[in-house]
């Protein structure tokens, strides 16, 4: 398979305002095992990324839609989640809200999330500040389309994107931002994805430089 270092695309940076939008499913990131720290202490947890792109007008009736190479692009708004579908798990909370029903123990631990790529909702957004200074929009809480938005769906225009450390495809790797490359690769499961992906492949005799 092929593998080039692909040039990032240069975008705006924008934030979707606060409000409740359409919304598409379009990436969802497997980032591995991150260390965070809480009010608890610090911790191991799995952690994934969800996207989604918004559709609609802020309150001054602009598009909610940045400029990508000259192309007039959804926004896009993320949240990450511990990936546990433990009884009391954020995810399986926020995943039972937007399905409109909760999961009973069986389909918890069943459910593959990726078949959420493509999926709409309705998200509420708000933003929230760091203690660095900085804002960021965040996703509150997702719902299903009612019914009168269910049959007139606006087209998804972000690609579909799943990177799943289980079975990373590093061409969607490569054109992750730098930043989250670096976040994943920190993570023990790429390391021991690399590791063994490594030693399987890789001839010192046939490195090409």
């Amino acid at each position: 398979m092929g593998f080039v270092a692909k040039q990032q695309q240069a975008r705006e940076f924008k934030l979707v305002p606060p409000g409740t939008y359409t919304a598409r499913c379009y990436q969802m990131i497997d980032l591995g095992t991150q260390k965070t720290t809480g009010q608890f202490g610090e911790k191991e947890q799995h952690k994934i990324r969800i996207s989604w792109e918004v559709f609609g007008e802020d309150d001054s009736g602009q598009a909610l839609t940045v400029d990508i190479k000259g192309k007039q692009m959804p926004m896009t708004v993320d949240r990450e989640f511990t990936m546990s579908m433990h009884e009391n798990a954020t995810l399986r909370a926020f995943l039972s809200n937007w399905r409109g029903k909760a999961f009973t123990d069986d389909e918890a631990f069943t459910f593959d999330i990726s078949k959420l790529v493509g999926a709409y909702a309705m998200v509420s957004v708000a933003h929230s500040e760091s203690k660095n200074g900085k804002t960021y929009a965040n996703v509150v809480s997702a719902v299903k389309l009612p019914k009168e938005l269910s049959n007139a769906k606006p087209e998804g225009v972000h690609e579909a994107v799943i990177f799943n450390l289980d079975d990373p495809d590093l061409q969607v790797f490569d054109a992750l931002p730098q930043w989250m490359q670096e976040k994943i690769q920190a993570s023990p499961e790429w390391k021991k994805q690399w590791n063994k992906t490594a030693s399987s492949t890789v001839d010192d005799d046939s490195v090409p430089f």
